[in-house]
């Protein structure tokens, strides 16, 4: 077994494991126990009473964060001329249609998220193979792909992510970075809840969030109270 360093010795120190903590109490004790010198990413896991492997027990959406991801997020919009104007004042980091399906061809997937247009997507049918298990996929669900563009692309630069909850029945997702606030945390935190909250599925029976822990990178885990959600 591995032997802990001397920070993840004192992380593990103030942590009880016995406890089930409110959102508020994470979210200010985990940036205690974050001792990286990059600035790491604050994530939460929450494990769901559904069934993945029914589609009417399919949890997925977007939510937009209130204090943003503090992550840059890179934006390919796949747009006609028309559009690329539009896109490009949006804040869009790459905007074009043929020589960026040329280059996603070719391998070419350096972007965190693509948001294209109803008419483009029999262009992307063939790429699915490049996008689809790296999650670059436009999705309608996920409002990535639109006519309009504009309000797309703001919304994924102002913290706008989707989430899906995984074949295990967990959803995770990053809310924000250790250089937040505690309240920015635990503000991103509550809207992702809620968001899911309201997902719910009608045919889920029983306890629906069963678990949730937030950890940030490296860090040990805490595990919330699904009762004060």
């Amino acid at each position: 077994m591995a032997k802990l360093t001397k920070n993840q010795k004192e992380a593990c120190a103030k942590i009880d494991k016995d406890k089930l903590y409110s959102v508020d109490e994470a979210s200010a004790l985990v940036k205690e126990i974050t001792k990286t010198k990059f600035d790491a990413s604050i994530d939460l896991a929450i494990r769901l009473g559904v069934d993945p492997k029914k589609a009417n027990q399919m949890v997925r959406g977007v939510v937009t964060l209130p204090h943003g991801t503090g992550k840059d997020v890179k934006v390919l919009a796949l747009v006609t001329p028309d559009k690329e104007a539009e896109a490009k004042e949006a804040g869009a980091d790459f905007v074009g249609l043929d020589e960026y399906l040329a280059k996603i061809k070719g391998g070419w997937t350096d972007v965190d998220v693509i948001i294209t247009m109803p008419s483009v997507m029999g262009k992307l049918g063939p790429l699915g193979r490049v996008l689809g298990p790296r999650g670059l996929m436009p999705n309608p669900k996920t409002g990535t792909v639109t006519m309009d563009v504009a309000k797309a692309v703001s919304d994924v630069k102002a913290g706008k992510i989707d989430f899906k909850v995984d074949k295990t029945g967990i959803v995770h997702a990053a809310i924000g970075r250790a250089s937040f606030s505690a309240d920015k945390i635990a503000g991103n935190a509550k809207e992702l809840l809620d968001t899911l909250n309201k997902l719910k599925p009608t045919s889920s029976k029983g306890v629906y969030m069963k678990s949730i822990f937030m950890s940030s990178t490296m860090s040990p885990s805490l595990q919330l109270d699904p009762k004060t959600v």
